[in-house]
C-alpha cells in the first residue's frame, strides 16, 4: 500500500512543482532574453529532460555488465517514444477539455454551436503549422540514424556519438539565435510565485525557484520510477513490461505535466514547443552517451519502439504539412502507444 501512496505523492509533488517551475522558466527567459519558443524548446526541455538524461548516463557509465548499461539505452529510446505518443496525447485531449468548456457558455447563452471552439480547429495558422512542424524536421532523420546504428555493428561506432552532441549544439544555437516567433502569445507574466508582491522579480529569486523546482522534480521522478518498478510485479507485470512500457512515461512526467499546466494558462504554443525541445534532446544527448558507452545493439522491443515512434512523428508532420492539426489528431497520437503495448506482448512472449 506504501508504494501506491508514495507513487500519487510524487505525481502531486511532480505536477506543483512543475508549475512552478514554468512560472520560474518563463521569467528565466526574460532575464536571458531569448525568443518565447526557445524557452519552451530550450530552457524548460533541458530542465525537465535532466532526470531522464542523468538515468541514461548513470547507468551507461557505471553498469557493471552490459546488461545494466542497456537500461539507458532503453531509456534513451523509451523518452521520445513516450513524447511522440503520450504527451503529444494528452496535450490534444486536456485541448479538447479545455475547448469544451469554452463553448459550454455560448450554447448557454445564444443557444448556437460556438463556431472554432471545438476539437476540428487547427492549432495555428499556417506559420504556426511551419513552426511546430520545423522540430519534428529536425527530430525525424537524427532518430532514423539513431535507430539505424542499432542494426549495425562496426569499429568507429562510438565515436558517431560525438556528432549526436553536435546536432544538440547546432539545433540549441539555432533556437537561441531565432527570433521572437512567438506571435504575441504569452506577452504578461504571472508574477513569481517566490516574489508574488514583486511586479520584476529579483534574479535570485527567478534563478533560487528555477533550481529548487528542478530538484524537486528530479527527486520525485526517480521516487516514482521507483515506486512503478514496486508495482509492475505486484500488478502481475514483468520487469521488462514495466521498464519498457511504464518507467518512460514515469521519466516524461514532467514534460507532460509543463504541456498541461501551459495548456490551461491558454500558452499552447509553450506546451507544445516544450515537448518538441525535449524529444530533440532525448534524440540526441542520451543517444551520444550510450553510443559512446555501450554496444548499442537493438533487441526486437527496443527496434519495435524507435518504428512506434517515427510513425507517430510521420503522422504528426503530414497533419502539419496539411495545416489540419487539431486538437483531435493531436490526441490520437496517444493510440500509437496503444500500439506499442500491444505489439510487446508477442515480442515479450
Amino acid at each position: 500500500m506504501i508504494h501506491f501512496v508514495l507513487l500519487i505523492v510524487c505525481a502531486v509533488a511532480i505536477y506543483l512543482s512543475c508549475e512552478w517551475f514554468v512560472n520560474a522558466v518563463e521569467w528565466l527567459g526574460q532575464r536571458l532574453n531569448v525568443a518565447k519558443m526557445a524557452v519552451g524548446t530550450i530552457l524548460a526541455a533541458f530542465g525537465t529532460a535532466l532526470p531522464e538524461s542523468v538515468v541514461t548516463l548513470v547507468a551507461v557509465t557505471t553498469g557493471a555488465t552490459e546488461e545494466a548499461k542497456n537500461i539507458g539505452v532503453g531509456a534513451a529510446m523509451g523518452g521520445p517514444l513516450v513524447l511522440a505518443t503520450v504527451a503529444y496525447g494528452v496535450t490534444g485531449g486536456i485541448l479538447l477539455l479545455k475547448r469544451r468548456k469554452e463553448r459550454r457558455p455560448v450554447l448557454e447563452t445564444t443557444g448556437l454551436p460556438s463556431s472554432g471552439l471545438d476539437g476540428v480547429q487547427a492549432l495555428g495558422d499556417e506559420k504556426d503549422m511551419k513552426r511546430l512542424a520545423k522540430d519534428q524536421k529536425w527530430f525525424l532523420p537524427i532518430f532514423i540514424v539513431k535507430v539505424s546504428l542499432g542494426l549495425v555493428a562496426f569499429a568507429f561506432k562510438p565515436a558517431l556519438g560525438l556528432l549526436f552532441f553536435g546536432a544538440y549544439a547546432v539545433y540549441f544555437w539555432r533556437e537561441i539565435r531565432s527570433g521572437d516567433d512567438g506571435g504575441g502569445e504569452d506577452e504578461e507574466l504571472e508574477p513569481l510565485k517566490l516574489r508574488p508582491k514583486a511586479a520584476i522579480p529579483a534574479t535570485w529569486a527567478v534563478v533560487v525557484q528555477t533550481v529548487a523546482t528542478l530538484g524537486v522534480i528530479f527527486f520525485a521522478s526517480q521516487l516514482f520510477v521507483k515506486q512503478l518498478d514496486a508495482i509492475g510485479p505486484m500488478l502481475g507485470l514483468s520487469t521488462a513490461v514495466t521498464a519498457l512500457l511504464l518507467s518512460p512515461v514515469a521519466t516524461e512526467l514532467p514534460e507532460i505535466m509543463n504541456a498541461v499546466i501551459w495548456v490551461r494558462q491558454g500558452k499552447t504554443k509553450l506546451a507544445l514547443a516544450n515537448i518538441s525541445g525535449a524529444m530533440m534532446i532525448q534524440a540526441t544527448v542520451p543517444s551520444g552517451l550510450g553510443l559512446l558507452f555501450t554496444s548499442w545493439k537493438f533487441d526486437g522491443a527496443l527496434l519495435w519502439a524507435g518504428l512506434i515512434t517515427m510513425a507517430a512523428i510521420v503522422y504528426l508532420l503530414l497533419s502539419m504539412r496539411a495545416h489540419k492539426l487539431t486538437p483531435g489528431r493531436l490526441a490520437v497520437a496517444a493510440l500509437f502507444y496503444v500500439v506499442f503495448g500491444l505489439g510487446l506482448i508477442p515480442i515479450l512472449a
